[in-house]
Parts: C-alpha cells; structure tokens; sequence
C-alpha cells in the first residue's frame, strides 16, 4: 500500500529482497488480496515527488499502466542512493543494503561504480555542481552565504570494508568491491586505495601480504574490514566461512604484530585483530579504538566500536563539530537536547556551550561507547541515555515533564531541563513526523543532514515556525554525488509566542487540550540541581 509509507518501510527492512516481481506479491503480507491490492494505484508524496525532481526524476504516473512498479515513494528511497548509515528505515542490514541496491538496478537506475582510485585534477569542479545544485534546490529557504568545506583530496577516509576474491584461474587472491553490493554486480580489484587513509593502505597492504602467505589465513576467507583514526590507532576484522581455532589464532597473532610495523601506527600501540565466523568472534587486543580529535584546541577523545557508526571522514567531522560550536555559543543559561546522538559526538564538543547536553540513542553499544566517553572527556554536564528519537518524540509531545528512568538513573529530572536548542543528525531518511514536530518547539535547530533531499522537505515542515539563518556544505565523500548539509534554524517570533517561549523554554501542547504548560522559571546559581 504505497498510500503508507511506513508500512512500505516495514516491507522493504524486512530483509531488502523484495524484487519487481516480487513486489506484486508484497500486499500479500500486508494482508490484503491480489484484487484488494491491483485496485490501489500508488500515490507519491510529496516530499518524495520533489526528492524525484530535484535529481532530474520523473514521478511515475498513478494513472500509467506503464509506468515502473512503485510510487514515487518507493522510488526516491532508491534513486537518491543508499551509502552505509545507521537506523535509516531503508537499511537494516548489509544485507538489505544490497537487495535494496539490486532491485534499483532493475528499475532501471544503474548505481555507480565504487571510488578506488581518484583523479584529484576534478575535485574543485565535482565540489563546484554540488554547491550549486544545493543553492538550487534550497533557494527559496536560503538566499545567504552557503558555507563550503572541502575535503582532503585523497586519502580523507577512515574506515572501509572489502571482500576478498579468489581467482582460482589465475591462483590470485585479493580485494575486490562491488558495483551495487552484491556477488553478482560487477567487481572491481583494489591493491590501492585512494579514498582511504594512509594508515588504511599500509593495514591494507600487510594484511593481504600476510594471507597471500599463509594457508590458515586464506582458507575460505571473504572479507577484510579496516578501522583507523587520525591519532594512529587501527582496527582489523576478517571474516570467514568456517570456524576459527587455535591455529587461526596462532597465526592471526603473527599478522597483528606485523600491523603495528606499518608506517603511522600510533607508537606503542598494537592494532587490534578481530576474526569473525558464524557464531563465532575472537578478539585479538580490544573491539575498538581511540579517536583524538583536535577541535577548537581541545583534544577529544572518542571511543569508536567495531561495527559502531562513526563520520567516516574524521577532518570533515572536525569541521562539523567547530561549526556547531561556533553557531551555539552564548547558551550556557539553557540546556541542548540531541537525537540520534550516537557515541556523544556532538554533544561532547558542544558541552561548553550549554548549562546541559541530553542526548537520545537507540543503539546499546553506542550509548555505552557515549558513557565512555564522557568520562574521558571530563564533561560532566553531558546525559546519554538509551530511547528511541520516536519514542522521545512521542513521550514529551504527550507530556513535556515527563521522566524517563534511564536519565533518572543518572540524577537527572526532565522538568529541571530548560531544552531551547535541539541537535538533530538523523539517517537518510529525515525526520518523521512525531519529531518535526517535537523540534519545531525549540528556539534554535542545529540540523545535520546526510541527505539533502529529506532535509529539504523537513525545512519544508519547518518553514512556518522556523527559518534557515545558516547553512554549511560539508564534502564528507568527495567524487561522488553525497552531499553533507548543516542547517542553523531560528523560530519565528510569532512560533515563540505561541509556543509560550517567554524565556526560550520549549514546551509541548497538551494532549487532553488543556493550556499549554507555561514555561519554567530558571533556576539562580544559588540553587541546587536535582
């Protein structure tokens, strides 16, 4: 029923392998009959029919018999593209990454072919169309200076994952990445790696040497993921089909104290070697590593897992968090709510700005990836709970005072928060609608979007209460058509009044339709937090 895209969203997470032909089947499991179904024509939404234009798409027809199967809907998940990126309702898994991937080639958009090697002569006129297809689709919400960050020009990426092929013809072994993300897109051989690090072509470089070498290592061997860091730490996994004994072991030691041989590797340090199999994972040295990051002359640390999600190119990240910095300074009377915080990224660089940073994250590891962190940093003021951004949404709509246990569980009251900024960094898929509408209660709105087309259509959703004041363009992976945007949004006057922000205090409607609660009175320095 494309009338409904979350239920679209919840058949294709269900596994990405929902094909053209397949698709005809797929009402089946909505519960609906095969005449039910033929009788619903789909009806593209809007936000998804100017997602279409904006790529130079055309919205397919309801009243077209020929039309490609889908709505408009279905086809903007695909035609925009679908990089690695936490929780987008679209990505699940690998998995479903690449059946996703599979079924937009058969609907005719043909994905692009992975950036190995790079022609670094065409990098100021790739930066060149994306500013301008920005400023162009943005016009009407932005009409101030865009602010561009451009990336290294080789050499910027930080973490990657290759299969390991084996040509039995040739009796050659090494890596390979694919167009679209599966075995039978076309493959391409990478012995070097320009987008990534330096560090990441010397782990790179030894690790293959090492299994080319020995016979333990290369037995059904089909995956090499990489994990480095600005500071010289490094992270090794290597997958396999069969499982790992103390042999494997013997040698994957071997390899690891050949990895800290290779030129960058932060002195004293042994990168970490991670062997995985079905049911099975062994760890040689930790699950993660240390970021540092100079930001603003402080050097942050972050804890970085296995698997977890980081910005993939650690300088443009740099480059993000100084701008958020320098667009949320003078709020150390209020308090900064963040949604989809992850390991406390933004929260952590931003704590010197504001009185408190509560932030919101789904993921178990990375809320605890967060609690580390925070404690590395010594920024006491800073709050990480685990729950859900639509679960938040959802509560605090309800009821703005409400507590949750989890930050209760830390000494912190929600009805002691004087949230007037919200910090959003959401997957591709935007924002949904409980969260618009929560973050349209702030004075101040820090967006940072992986996808400027669900951007655009949330600024949409915003443009009554609130307008664009700032805007960045962050080249996070350069030579390709991705576009990373930071967006400053400031609530109109009359949002605030209506809001009852008489001191810049979000709050939320009552859900029974009473008044709107009035806002909190800001506690003096005399007073004692909860």
């Amino acid at each position: 029923d494309c009338r409904r895209p979350k239920r679209l969203e919840s058949m294709l997470v269900s596994g990405g392998r929902t094909t053209t032909r397949s698709w005809l089947f797929a009402p089946k499991r909505l519960g609906l009959s095969a005449r039910a179904a033929a009788a619903r024509k789909p009806h593209p939404t809007a936000a998804a029919a100017k997602a279409l234009e904006s790529r130079g798409l055309q919205s397919p027809s309801s009243s077209s018999p020929s039309s490609r199967p889908g709505c408009a809907f279905c086809l903007a998940a695909f035609e925009t593209g679908l990089p690695p990126r936490r929780r987008s309702p679209f990505l699940g898994s690998t998995r479903s990454r690449r059946g996703a991937r599979r079924l937009s080639t058969k609907m005719g958009a043909e994905p692009p072919p992975p950036i190995i090697l790079v022609d670094t002569t065409k990098y100021e006129s790739q930066l060149a169309a994306k500013v301008e297809r920005v400023k162009a689709q943005f016009r009407d919400h932005f009409s101030g200076e865009l602010e561009v960050f451009s990336s290294k020009k080789k050499h910027y990426r930080m973490r990657t994952e290759f299969r390991i092929w084996k040509d039995y013809d040739k009796e050659e072994i090494y890596y390979v990445m694919f167009q679209g993300g599966g075995k039978d897109s076309a493959r391409f051989r990478v012995d070097k790696f320009d987008v990534g690090s330096e560090l990441l072509n010397g782990l790179m470089q030894k690790t293959m040497e090492r299994i080319r070498g020995s016979e333990v290592l290369s037995k059904k061997v089909f995956q090499a993921n990489f994990h480095t860091t600005l500071s010289g730490q490094a992270m090794v996994s290597i997958l396999y089909h069969r499982k790992l004994d103390d042999e494997w072991k013997a040698e994957a030691e071997k390899l690891r104290e050949a990895l800290a041989t290779v030129e960058g590797v932060e002195a004293g340090h042994v990168p970490s070697l991670i062997g995985r199999s079905r049911k099975q994972k062994v760890f040689l040295g930790n699950d993660h590593v240390i970021e540092t990051m100079p930001v603003n002359g402080k050097q942050l640390k972050y804890k970085q897992l296995e698997y977890g999600f980081t910005q993939p190119n650690a300088g443009m990240c740099i480059h993000m968090l100084e701008w958020a910095r320098k667009h949320t300074e003078g709020h150390t009377d209020s308090d900064l709510l963040e949604l989809y915080c992850g390991n406390g990224n933004f929260s952590i660089a931003l704590a010197d700005n504001f009185r408190r940073c509560v932030g919101t994250e789904i993921s178990k590891t990375s809320v605890a990836a967060a609690h580390f962190n925070i404690e590395a940093n010594k920024t006491s003021n800073v709050f990480v709970a685990r729950c859900s951004s639509e679960e938040f949404s959802k509560a605090w709509l309800r009821d703005y005072k409400k507590d949750f246990k989890r930050f209760q569980q830390q000494g912190l009251t929600m009805a002691d928060c004087d949230f007037r900024t919200v910090l959003v960094d959401p997957p591709r898929a935007g924002l949904d609608d409980d969260t618009v509408s929560l973050v349209s209660k702030f004075d101040t709105i820090v967006y940072i979007s992986c996808n400027p087309d669900t951007l655009f259509a949330n600024v949409e959703a915003l443009a009554t209460t609130h307008e664009v004041k700032e805007f960045a363009l962050f080249d996070q992976f350069p030579y390709s058509h991705h576009v990373e945007c930071g967006v400053i949004l400031k609530a109109r006057e009359a949002t605030k009044k209506e809001n009852g922000h008489g001191n810049g205090t979000a709050t939320a409607e009552a859900s029974d339709g009473d008044e709107k609660p009035p806002a909190k009175k800001l506690k003096t320095e005399g007073e004692e937090d909860a």
